[in-house]
Order: structure tokens, then C-alpha cells, then sequence
């Protein structure tokens, strides 16, 4: 039986339908899926307002899964995907984990923790390095993001509205 091989881009159009979970619940829309030799061994989506948890980033769903799949918290030789640059809490998993390498999508300049703003995955004092892929369909996972947050101004801007005639 022969196997597929996908490639980065395939990986991050399957992080977009992550996203678009992420999406669907109301959450910042930002998907992951942590990879092992061409296969899933886990995936998220942002679900921090659902769970009342700061932590339940994309990424860290998808590690948290990897490592349930391995029985070990070391997920070495795997790949993460993830739509948006993760943040310095996400790159510290992905350090403390030992994955071998992030390939994100969109940049995020405000809180990006793989090159953007600061560069935790490859700083020289921490005990791991990440190889990190950037920018890999980062046009469409930035429209997506970007359409996301212009869609909840408008709801927010359409609920003042709604309040203002009731007052």
C-alpha cells in the first residue's frame, strides 16, 4: 500500500479547517495539527472563551493530544502547523516538548513568539531549538483572521445600535 506524502501547504489548509472549528464557536479562529510521519497525532483549535481557560490555545491542544498518542510528553521528530505565530506560552510547550519543527502561516506582530516579536524557539539559552517555516499561506490565514475580527466589530458596532434604540 502506498502512503501519501503531503506537503506543508496541505498541512496548513487542514490547520484552516481547524481554524474555521475555532471559528464556529465563537473563538479566535486558529488551528493546529501536530503531524509524525505524514500522520495526525493531534490537532486543536482555539478554545480558550468555551473552556474558561486561558491555555487552551490551538497549539496547545494539539501537543496535549500528541502526547496522549505517544504515551510521552517528548513529541521528537514531529511538526506543528498552526495558522497564527504562536505566543511566548505556546513556544514554551513546543521547547518543553521537543517537537522539531513549527510551520506557521499568518505573522503575528503583537504577540508572536517565533520571530515577530521575540524569538523563543530559537533563542541560544534555551536547552531546545525549533526549526521554524514561516509564512507558509500566510496570505489566506491572514484574511481569514483579518475578516474574523472585522466581522466581530461590526457585530459589536450592530449590538450598540440595538442598545442605544432600546434606551
Amino acid at each position: 500500500m502506498m502512503q501519501t506524502s503531503y506537503t506543508d501547504e496541505d498541512w496548513m489548509r487542514y490547520a484552516l479547517e481547524l481554524a474555521k472549528r475555532a471559528d464556529d464557536e465563537g473563538e479566535i479562529p486558529v488551528g493546529a495539527v501536530l503531524v509524525l510521519d505524514n500522520q495526525v497525532i493531534g490537532e486543536g483549535w482555539n478554545r480558550p472563551i468555551g473552556r474558561h481557560d486561558p491555555t487552551a490555545h490551538a497549539e496547545i491542544m494539539a501537543l496535549q493530544q500528541g502526547g496522549l498518542v505517544l504515551q510521552n510528553y517528548r513529541l521528537l521528530n514531529t511538526t506543528l502547523y498552526v495558522t497564527l505565530e504562536p505566543c511566548v506560552m505556546c513556544a514554551g510547550a513546543m521547547v518543553h516538548s521537543r517537537i522539531q519543527r513549527l510551520v506557521y502561516g499568518a505573522k503575528d506582530l503583537k504577540t508572536g513568539a517565533a520571530g515577530s516579536l521575540l524569538n523563543v524557539l530559537g533563542h541560544p539559552g534555551m536547552n531546545h531549538q525549533v526549526e521554524v517555516v514561516a509564512d507558509v499561506l500566510a496570505e489566506t490565514c491572514s484574511a481569514y483572521l483579518s475578516d474574523f475580527f472585522k466581522r466581530r466589530r461590526e457585530q459589536i458596532k450592530a449590538q450598540k445600535k440595538l442598545r442605544q434604540g432600546l434606551l
